[in-house]
Parts: C-alpha cells; sequence; structure tokens
C-alpha cells in the first residue's frame, strides 16, 4: 500500500513538470532572443544553426523527406483508397520530380527558374522539413504537462464568444505567430485526433488562426519597404486576421460544417465549476501534468507524428507550389479571376485597382507572390496588399497541403471557398484603415 505521505510526494514530484518543461517550451517558442545580430525564436535560431552546421548537405535530407513522402502512400497502400488520395499522390509524385530537378541541377528551364522550383525547394520546402520536426517534438513541453489545459480555461469564455472554438484554441494562434502555419496545425490535428476540437472548430481554427509567423510577416514588411511602419504594420495585421476569423465562423462554409469528432471520439467536455476561473484552470493543469507520460516518451511520439506530416507535407508544397507558380507567370488565370474583386476595390478612392486585385488573387498560390507583385506600387497598395496577403491565411503552395495531411479530412473546394472569403473581407477591413493612416 501507498501512504498518504508518499501519494502528496509523488504529485509534488509531477507538478514540477508543468513549470520546468511549460517555462522551456514558452521560451522556445515566443521569447524572442537575439544571437549573432540576429532576432528570432529559439527554434528559429536552432533551424539556422543546422543549415549552417550542415550547409548544402541539409538539401539532400530533404530530398529524402520528399522521396520517403511519395514512398509512403505506396507502403501503406492508401494511394488507391480514393480519387483524391491518387490525386495527392500523384502531386507527391511530380514533388519528388521537381526536388531531384532543383538539387541535381537537370530538367526544363521553366522549373530551374530561381522564382520557380529553387524558390519553392529552397525558401519553403527546407525550411518546413527541419521547423515541423523540430517544432513537432518540442510541442510536448507546452501540450502535455498542463499549460494548454490552464490557458485553454482562462480563455475559453473570450474564444467561445468570438471564434465559436475552445480556450486553448489560442495557443494554435500563439504557435502559428511564433512559429509557423504548420507548427499551429501540429497542435490543432494533434488537438483534433485527442477528441478536444470537432471538424467545424478544426475548420475555424486551422483557416483563421494557422496564419504565417512574425519572422515571415517582417520579411512581407521589408520587401515592401513597410519596416518604418513594422509596429502599425503587425497590429493592423492582427487586427484584421483575427476580426475575419471571427466573421467567417459565422459564415458558409464554416457555418454548415458538421460538429463531428474523430473516432467519434468527444473528449471536449464542458465542466461545470464554482468559485475563481484561475483556480479552476490551475486544479486542471495540475490534473494533467499528474497523468502525463515521461518527457522522453511524449518527446518521441511527437517527434514521429511530425515527420510523418512533414513527409506528407513537403512534396506537395514542391508540386502545388509550382503549378501555381506557373499559372501565374505563364498564363492569364489569375488575371482573369481577379476581375471578382473589382465591384470592391472600386467602392474606395484607390489608384492601382487592376494591380491591388492582381496581388490579392495571387495570394491563393503563394502568400509571398503578392508582395513581389506591388514592391514597386505607392505604400498605401503595398499596405492593403501586405496585410491581405498575410489575412488570407489559405495558399496552395503551404497551408492546403498541411492541411490535407491532417485528419481533419477537410475538402480542398471549402479551403478555397474560405480563402476567397477571408480575401473579401479582409478587403472591406483593411481598405479604410489604409485610407485613414495614408
Amino acid at each position: 500500500m501507498v501512504s498518504e505521505d508518499e501519494m502528496r510526494r509523488e504529485k509534488g514530484y509531477k507538478i514540477w513538470r508543468f513549470f520546468v518543461f511549460s517555462a522551456l517550451g514558452l521560451f522556445l517558442f515566443f521569447v524572442p532572443v537575439t544571437l549573432s545580430g540576429t532576432t528570432s525564436i529559439m527554434l528559429d535560431h536552432i533551424v539556422t544553426v543546422i543549415h549552417k552546421v550542415f550547409g548544402e548537405n541539409i538539401q539532400y535530407y530533404t530530398l529524402a523527406i520528399v522521396f520517403a513522402g511519395t514512398l509512403l502512400p505506396f507502403l501503406t497502400k492508401t494511394w488507391k483508397q480514393s480519387a483524391f488520395n491518387l490525386l495527392f499522390t500523384s502531386f507527391k509524385i511530380l514533388g519528388l520530380l521537381i526536388g531531384i530537378m532543383v538539387v541535381f541541377n537537370i530538367g526544363p528551364s521553366f522549373v530551374l527558374d530561381e522564382n520557380m522550383g529553387p524558390f519553392l525547394f529552397y525558401s519553403l520546402a527546407i525550411n518546413l522539413s527541419l521547423l515541423i520536426p523540430l517544432g513537432g517534438a518540442a510541442l510536448g513541453l507546452i501540450l502535455g504537462y498542463g499549460f494548454l489545459v490552464f490557458i485553454g480555461v482562462l480563455l475559453e469564455p473570450v474564444m467561445r464568444a468570438l471564434f465559436k472554438t475552445p480556450g486553448r484554441s489560442a495557443m494554435d494562434a500563439m504557435a502559428s505567430l511564433v512559429g509557423s502555419y504548420s507548427v499551429g496545425l501540429l497542435i490543432t490535428n494533434r488537438t483534433y485526433k485527442e477528441g478536444l476540437y470537432n471538424r467545424k472548430e478544426g475548420l475555424i481554427i486551422a483557416t483563421g488562426f494557422s496564419t504565417v509567423s512574425v519572422t515571415i510577416m517582417v520579411v512581407v514588411a521589408r520587401t515592401l519597404e513597410l519596416m518604418d511602419y513594422w509596429v502599425l504594420f503587425f497590429i493592423v495585421i492582427l487586427l484584421v486576421t483575427f476580426g475575419v476569423t471571427a466573421i467567417t465562423a459565422y459564415l458558409p462554409p464554416i457555418r454548415k460544417e458538421q460538429k463531428i469528432y474523430f473516432n467519434d471520439k468527444n473528449n471536449n467536455i464542458e465542466e461545470n465549476y464554482e468559485g475563481n476561473i484561475l483556480q479552476y484552470a490551475w486544479y486542471k493543469a495540475k490534473q494533467q501534468s499528474h497523468s502525463s507520460r515521461p518527457l522522453t516518451e511524449d518527446v518521441w511520439m511527437n517527434f514521429i507524428e511530425a515527420m510523418k506530416m512533414t513527409a506528407s507535407v513537403v512534396p506537395s508544397v514542391l508540386s502545388i507550389g509550382l503549378i501555381g507558380l506557373i499559372a501565374a507567370e505563364y498564363t492569364d488565370v489569375i488575371t482573369w479571376v481577379s476581375y471578382v474583386y473589382y465591384p470592391i476595390l472600386y467602392m474606395f478612392p484607390l489608384e492601382n485597382v487592376p494591380l491591388i486585385a492582381e496581388a490579392v488573387t495571387i495570394s491563393i498560390v503563394e502568400m509571398f507572390l503578392p508582395s513581389l507583385l506591388v514592391a514597386e506600387a505607392d505604400i498605401m497598395t503595398r499596405f492593403i496588399v501586405g496585410v491581405t496577403s498575410v489575412s488570407a491565411v489559405v495558399f496552395l503552395s503551404g497551408l492546403i497541403p498541411a492541411v490535407l495531411s491532417t485528419s481533419l479530412n477537410l475538402k480542398v473546394w471549402k479551403l478555397i471557398f474560405v480563402w476567397f472569403i477571408r480575401t473579401v473581407l479582409s478587403l472591406l477591413i483593411v481598405i479604410p484603415i489604409a485610407l485613414l493612416i495614408f
């Protein structure tokens, strides 16, 4: 028999994990650190160090990830389970071919153009292949020892009222802002599979909170020469992005999404409590910390899950991204589609309506492209396009393949429809703000 004193000592021993592991996780993901003249989060610094240590050899690691992701559907025989799986597997095969052509510098010139295949591989694929596994392994520090539960209880009333999501979804948004949308989706996917989100909540979170990181926003601001307005630019991005998310939660297709759970496992139990919400949040955090797995086991399980997501995402980023870039560069598709935004844009006294329309349209392909398109335009145009490209959230070269690799089972057409709605709402909100500022 275990004595009562021994049980108390055991609980006291375990609760230190809440403070130590949670603090370490927050430090890795959320605390800016300046190293070698560069200010970023530690996770990003670790990726930079890996780049420097391995140099050009890192491209072979990424190519191996692409190969593994292409091979996996055939090993598991999932490629023939549905037409969608067959199509997605085809994209992965194409992604492998693109990776081989870029790494070994062979193939047609339109693929090897520095703004096509090399841009996707070296600017996106390599970073994703490093960031997702490292971020996934480190996520256990925040997710497994009570911190997520603690934040979730405290923010439940706010998140429910504004976004119709549980309080814990605030962590998805925080992880995306300081890490990347892929890290945020790791949290979303794991939380959904544990029965703590339903599919409707998953759609709101994946398409509303999984925006690009602050680091990427800085890159956008630099490209648009908006660093003199950085604080204002960042604040407006947050206001527009989360304001749009609050609105889209009440519009189709999200409004009509079913509230079903992964494998019908609903663990999202609304518990009644009396007294101080802070005390209840602390009670729930201790409860999870006491029952959590050992750190090494938790880190390993998160790492394996993250590697699976990496292998699924990276090949699709290369293939879908290249198709989108080719469509933008060599066809008039983007111009034709951009006409749909003209009625909205002509409601305001703007000078570059066609340019803004094309820029926001091309954001569905890759969120960096709009900034490149308007880099020489007037400051108001740059500001509007910069904010909208981030607030739109959904794009083919990154978020869509990442979402499709999760267990949320969301349809591509719904993701594209959400992108369109978010773009329209973002324009309607940011244009008046820009007109007041500039």
